[in-house]
């Protein structure tokens, strides 16, 4: 089976873009060659809490076991566990460009909004690509907000083989084809986020029964009254459709041939939310009672993926000509 490997930044709470759009898929295509990573060296591009840090990469730990994902089947660590991480992100961005930086979308947005531009989100996309690399990746689900980042990260790992020698493999990016962007109920122009202060317009992975029915109950669409699929002309409807389609393993445009009411459509999206979500609550719940059991299991973890990112950052520190130790 192919190398997986995937992370997600320990930052805000999971909801169920993130369950729909990865973790569920993450789930199901776990296997011996798969490697899930909390991302907290990513999460310090922003200004953190440390103790919102600490706190948030153990929890989403634990989100990770409670979605279902099995470390006696797949690798679960922390990335600043695994030094290397840090260590192969110098070396690529010795190689990458400042222009290839600067172009890169999520930087020039983030960038737009603050007035303090830290070097770490200029070179977020070079730290990305010595996640993937160390392990000798070959697939990489990813949201399509990650396009972009995978098509340097390919770049980099050619212009890498071509100067220094074969050394990285090229990754290929795995994007699910519907609910790869569960949007905001609110705002459905907008991609749900762990970030964003939008309590009404996202439904977290552990919110209860009620909480999800209410939120999706009030969940913008528009006024015509007609149930069908147009993302462009119907965001709202189709962002309810999606999610009831990924739920179900379905297309979107089915689904709302079986509508007529957007009340209707509600019920039953909030109905599939709330069962789907249950366990996932009753699991991490079980789990955060005794948290030493998830520390010794990332510990494990990092030991095992320690392994494989030592041998890929010494074949790419000796192909650049660094002095072995």
């Amino acid at each position: 089976m192919a190398r997986i490997f995937s992370g997600i930044q320990p930052s805000g709470q999971l909801h169920i873009g993130n369950y729909l759009g990865a973790l569920r898929n993450w789930v199901r295509e776990q296997n011996d060659d798969a490697l899930y990573c909390v991302v907290d060296l990513h999460a310090l591009t922003e200004d953190v809490d440390p103790a919102e840090v600490r706190r948030g990469s153990l929890e989403l730990a634990v989100g990770l076991l409670a979605v279902g994902l099995d470390p006696e089947v797949c690798t679960i660590f922390v990335q600043s566990h695994v030094p290397e991480h840090a260590r192969l992100s110098w070396l690529l961005e010795c190689t990458v460009t400042y222009g290839e930086l600067t172009r890169m979308t999520q930087f020039k947005d983030k960038s737009k909004r603050g007035d303090v531009v830290r070097g770490g989100l200029l070179t977020y996309p070079v730290l990305m690509a010595a996640d993937i690399f160390l392990y000798n990746t070959e697939v990489v689900p990813v949201g399509d907000d990650q396009r972009q980042h995978m098509e340097l990260t390919r770049v980099l790992a050619e212009r890498f083989n071509n100067r220094f020698g074969e050394t990285f493999v090229v990754p290929e990016a795995m994007v699910p084809t519907f609910a790869a962007r569960v949007m905001d109920l609110q705002d459905p122009t907008r991609k749900m986020s762990k970030s964003e202060l939008s309590p009404q317009g996202t439904v977290n992975m552990y919110d209860d029964a009620d909480t999800v029915a209410r939120k999706v109950r009030r969940a913008v669409t528009d006024t015509d009254g007609e149930v069908r699929w147009d993302r462009e002309g119907k965001p709202g409807v189709a962002n309810l459709l999606e999610i009831l389609a990924a739920l179900g393993d379905e297309d979107p445009k089915a689904v709302a041939e079986r509508y007529e009411t957007y009340g209707a459509l509600k019920d039953d999206v909030a109905g599939a939310l709330i069962e789907a979500l249950a366990p996932i609550r009753a699991r991490r719940d079980e789990l955060l009672e005794d948290p030493a059991v998830v520390r010794a299991l990332l510990a494990r973890g990092a030991d095992r993926a320690g392994e494989m990112a030592s041998v890929t950052y010494a074949r790419a520190a000796a192909a650049m000509g660094l002095l072995a130790p």
